[in-house]
């Protein structure tokens, strides 16, 4: 230390003598660093102290405890020592102990290991001249079989002694085995110690008062060897500075009274003379500024307002004299800046405006929901009332043709019940001049900051204008909504009441938030138009009337998807024989592809309904068709969509039988309402979904209906549902449908309604069919030989049915289609041979035989020499074909029964019917 407090600036030089002067005189000085000093001093002392007493008792303790294990564990191991009961049971077990235990004991250290019988005699001991002798000690419990350790006045000495029973063969304790160290020897080995523990407290004593002398020098260099006058007077000066700055100080305490407060906060604050010693709360500040003085918050650069002036404020904790908590606030005049906050603030508050349109504007596909959205979100923070106007194109998803002042309103935000501006749905027509007209036609914004002189907002309507500003609205701004450069309506932004006129800063706010809002429009209008034209594209595809049929009571439902049309599809298809086909599929997926891909598997199985396949043999030739397309598409540049996982279910019904033979791909199994209520899923064997097949056979299913019974298809749609399992679902499925005997249309209202009340996030196709059986009467049969000589009875037989059934004015037409049909059978077909004729809406003529092949018209040459009947089948028929069965083929012909049935043969003649056509038998 150079010394600068002590001698002249330049003076060097230090005696010999001079240095113990310094620190005399430094020790006698009442300086802060003399103080801190001795006060480090006396705590590192007792520190030092404490430490050492407690290391000595820890070490004497921890010697004990290691004495204590050291002679529990020489006794145990010595009781346990091999030969030890053999020993014990020899004629002079001392002679052969003693040398052992003196072994024992030196090898564990200890100062005795002895040996006693149970009556006390000794045995074994470290002092010759204690054998043999009789002990009275502390060993009951050694003699009862259990160990211990105790502190124990012995011939030793008082020692640290434990005892272990010796026990034999058959665990009988037969001796006790004793190690004892003095506690003399324990105490001198921590009396050992103690001079190492003294000398480095010793060491740390000096090593820490160095410290001490270090840091107090370093405290007394940097007050240059102040004392509290000195420091009072520094502190004097402070005081005066800081009654000189130009920012408010106050320093409260504790109780938040006033400590201090400077010239600058009394002037800003407008403090009373006598404020310092008062509470916060009785100084008639703000509430918000005296809310601050009197808590424990901390604040960094808040604004609060004090009479006309806005203050910026700081508050830091701090400890002042007196060792009480109190704390420290510095003012700063801002009123200047006052107006650049608000500005600052308005612009936070339509950023977060901003914010808020981006996450609620467009949160569905709905055009008139993301115009709802607009008004709500601009009327929360921006304008008193919000309208919105879209042209009737865009609400339809259609594409604007141009600009157009017939607005329609598609929503309302901020307004009452008894408001007086056009309501929601209106259609406006607004005149030329007026505010939307010249934002509309021009493309840009428009501000009307007082309506009450606005003579073009005024002439929309005179009457309707002055109810507006009655009711308070005094300024409006018009913004376009413009998306890909068309407008596709405007934004009305009404202000009412204390509201300010909207400015050119609001309108710039305006034309960001509905620049937003027109993106969300536009795509909800072209999702609309996309919607619209896939229902279109589903509504052309499905049936649009159910076919009337004696053999079905048919009622449907179909409800589409509420995010959009799906691939859930149904038909009802009449087949020859008075037998119907129910089939239902499910295409995967939603929009176009699903739609179009449902229109081309439901034309599919129109075609092979025409071929009258079994349900079995149609889907398996459905799912070689979605194999070979998916092919196809996959093949097809920018065509990424499948048809693979498509489910149908077809079931085929024959009135006749009462059969129903059902077949599936992956689909739903069909329920069935018997008469009595029960239900019951036919539930088909495993097959996969469509174009997965891979070539495997596709098994049916066969049941007899009982005639009033209730056929049920349905797609998934209708079982789904979050807070059930498909199997719960089923059950419910089962109890919506059984119960007392209903209509199809009834029975499709119960199932809807108990299945899907709040509607479902897929589309849903429901097909519900009541049985009939054709009367038995109606149907008449014949075994036919296989002779020529037997078609001529056998149409005599049909003739005389026809007449049974009143139908004798197509007898003749009929004569000659079964002559043909059964003339064929037997000349070119085989066993068996039979003709069924059935009576319903129209006559069906049905000739089986066991062959599985079937003649086809052709044109006849001028030599050949064969009759032309499958010409006057089909010339006679309405519709005619053949239908194969695993026993052979049937060839089935119907007409039309009725007043004027049967074709209009006058103008034909004979050579014309005869000359054209011929058959021939494959």
């Amino acid at each position: 230390m150079s010394g600068e407090t002590d001698h002249k600036v330049g003076d060097r030089s230090e005696s010999p003598i001079e240095g113990p002067r310094r620190i005399r005189s430094w020790l006698t000085r009442r300086s802060v660093a003399r103080q801190v000093f001795l006060l480090q001093l006396v705590l590192v002392v007792l520190l030092v102290a404490a430490a050492v007493v407690a290391i000595v008792v820890q070490a004497r303790r921890d010697t004990m405890t290691d004495a204590r294990h050291r002679t529990i564990a020489a006794a145990e191991s010595f009781a346990h020592a091999p030969g030890l009961v053999r020993a014990l049971q020899s004629d002079f077990p001392t002679i052969e102990l003693q040398p052992l235990a003196e072994g024992a004991r030196k090898a564990a250290g200890i100062d005795a290991l002895i040996v006693y019988e149970l009556d006390g005699i000794t045995l074994t001991h470290s002092d010759p001249t204690q054998l043999g002798k009789h002990v009275i000690g502390p060993y009951a419990e050694a003699a009862a079989g259990r160990p211990f350790t105790r502190t124990f006045q012995g011939a030793l000495g008082l020692s640290v002694v434990s005892a272990a029973p010796v026990r034999d063969t058959k665990g009988n304790v037969v001796a006790i085995v004793s190690a004892a160290v003095t506690v003399e020897k324990v105490q001198h080995s921590v009396n050992q110690q103690l001079p190492v523990f003294l000398g480095s407290a010793a060491g740390a004593l000096a090593l820490v008062a160095l410290g001490t002398g270090l840091v107090s020098r370093r405290l007394r260099r940097q007050t240059h060897g102040l004392g509290p006058a000195e420091m009072t007077r520094m502190y004097e000066h402070h005081d005066a500075v800081l009654h000189a700055v130009r920012e408010g100080v106050l320093i409260t305490g504790r109780d938040h009274r006033l400590l201090l407060a400077n010239d600058e906060a009394r002037r800003l604050l407008h403090l009373p003379a006598d404020a310092e010693g008062r509470r916060v709360t009785d100084l008639g500040l703000d509430t918000s500024l005296t809310a601050l003085l009197a808590s424990d918050r901390i604040a960094t650069d808040e604004v609060h307002l004090a009479a006309d002036r806005l203050l910026a404020l700081n508050k830091r904790v701090t400890l002042p004299p007196g060792g009480q908590h109190g704390s420290v606030v510095t003012l700063r005049d801002t009123t200047e800046l006052r107006s650049l906050s608000g500005r600052a603030e308005v612009a936070r508050e339509r950023l977060s405006l901003l914010y808020d349109a981006g996450v609620r504007i467009g949160t569905t596909l709905d055009v008139v929901r993301t115009a709802e959205e607009l008004a709500e979100v601009a009327v929360a923070g921006f304008a008193d009332v919000v309208t919105v106007e879209l042209l009737d194109p865009v609400l339809r998803g259609e594409e604007p043709a141009g600009a157009s002042t017939e607005l329609r309103r598609a929503a309302m935000a901020g307004i009452t019940e008894e408001h007086p501006l056009y309501p929601s749905g209106e259609l406006i027509r607004f005149v030329p001049g007026s505010p939307v007209d010249t934002s509309v036609k021009e493309g840009r914004s428009v501000v009307v900051a007082d309506l009450a002189s606005s003579t073009g907002w005024r002439a929309q309507d005179e009457e309707r204008a002055r109810r507006v500003l009655h009711y308070g609205i005094h300024s409006l701004a018009v913004v376009p909504l413009r998306a890909r450069g068309v407008v596709l309506g405007v934004a009305n932004f009404w202000r009412s009441e204390d509201s300010a006129s909207f400015s050119d800063e609001d309108l710039s706010f305006a034309e960001e938030l509905t620049t937003r809002a027109a993106v969300s429009i536009d795509n909800a209008r072209r999702y609309t138009r996309e919607h619209a034209m896939a229902v279109t594209l589903q509504r052309s595809l499905m049936p649009r009337n159910l076919p009337d049929d004696e053999a079905l009571d048919v009622a449907s439902r179909y409800l589409p998807a509420e995010s959009g049309v799906g691939g859930d599809w149904f038909d009802v298809i009449p087949l020859p024989g008075a037998r119907v086909a129910l089939v239902v599929g499910d295409v995967v997926g939603h929009g176009l592809h699903a739609a179009a891909t449902m229109g081309r598997l439901r034309i599919a199985v129109h075609n092979f309904s025409a071929l009258d396949l079994s349900p079995d043999e149609l889907i398996r030739r459905l799912d070689e068709l979605v194999a070979l397309l998916d092919t196809q598409d996959e093949s097809s540049e920018g065509w990424g969509e499948t048809i693979t996982g498509a489910t149908c279910l077809c079931v085929v019904y024959d009135s006749v039988s009462g059969e129903a033979v059902v077949a599936t791909a992956g689909h739903l199994p069909p329920a069935v309402v018997r008469p009595d209520g029960s239900v019951e899923l036919l539930t088909a064997p495993v097959s996969p979904p469509l174009g997965l097949g891979d070539g495997m056979p596709v098994e049916t299913i066969r049941t007899t209906l009982p005639e009033g019974s209730r056929l049920v298809l349905y797609t998934d749609g209708l079982l789904e549902d979050r807070a059930r399992d498909p199997d719960e679902s089923l059950d419910a499925l089962r109890d919506a449908l059984s119960g007392p005997d209903r209509t199809p249309e009834e029975t499709c209202a119960a199932v809807i309604d108990t299945m899907l009340p709040a509607g479902s996030g897929d589309d849903v196709a429901l097909l519900v069919a009541r049985v009939r059986r054709l009367d038995p009467h109606r149907v008449a049969e014949w075994d036919v030989p296989r002779d020529p000589a037997a078609v001529s009875p056998v149409r005599n037989a049909c003739a005389r049915k026809l007449a049974e059934w009143g139908l004798d004015d197509i007898a003749f037409g009929t004569e000659l289609i079964l002559s043909e049909l059964i003339t064929n059978a037997v000349r070119y077909g085989l066993d068996p041979i039979r003709v069924r004729l059935l009576h319903s809406s129209s006559l069906i003529c049905e000739v089986s035989d066991g062959s599985s092949t079937s003649p086809y018209i052709r044109r006849a040459s001028d030599t050949d020499e064969g009759g032309r009947g499958l010409f006057l089948v089909a010339q006679y028929a309405e519709k005619w074909g053949t239908r194969y069965s695993p026993r052979g083929k049937t060839i089935w012909a119907a007409q039309a029964i009725g007043s004027g049935a049967g074709p209009d043969l006058d103008g034909l003649g004979e050579e014309d019917i005869l000359s054209q056509w011929d058959d021939v038998e494959l």
